[in-house]
């Protein structure tokens, strides 16, 4: 009967063990998922034709690939913007969208490029871009450019 009672004790530490670990390994795989979301992305502010427009920043391959992508919309003060490491030709398309949208190309001085306005999702795979280098690209709510008279030369407090 002793025998039979340790046997079940170590039954039990063994159950526990296993759980903590499974435990553990969910936590950390739900901690690792909800930190890459858009939505946990570092937000920042910049200026554009007066207005304030609050911008998820895409500062990683990972963030940049995912874009907009998978989202259903954004408010009219609103965007993202894509931060690349250095001045580089980078065209967008609209993979995983789900809506329409503006999207700027600025110089590394925060100057207006390029503007791609009311690219619509069914545009895909086709790619938008402009022939010389960009440092950053914000992508707005479709028509944003247009309503604020953004034009080419424009300065975007970053």
């Amino acid at each position: 009967m002793i025998m039979g009672r340790r046997r079940i004790t170590y039954i039990v530490l063994l159950v526990l063990v296993l759980l903590i670990c499974a435990a553990s390994v969910v936590w950390y795989s739900y901690s690792s998922v909800k930190a890459s979301m858009p939505g946990n992305a570092a937000l920042h502010t910049v200026q554009l034709d007066g207005q304030t427009i609050q911008v998820t920043i895409a500062n990683t391959q990972a963030s940049r690939a995912q874009g907009l992508g998978g989202r259903t919309g954004l408010a009219n003060d609103e965007g993202m913007l894509f931060v690349f490491a250095q001045d580089g030709v980078y065209p967008f398309w609209m993979k995983d969208m789900l809506f329409s949208i503006d999207i700027i190309w600025l110089s590394d001085s925060g100057a207006v490029i390029y503007i791609a306005p009311d690219i619509s999702p069914t545009t895909y795979p086709a790619t938008f871009g402009p022939r010389e280098p960009a440092r950053y690209v914000i992508e707005l709510l479709a028509g944003w450019a247009s309503a604020h008279n953004v034009k080419i030369g424009d300065i975007v407090r970053l």
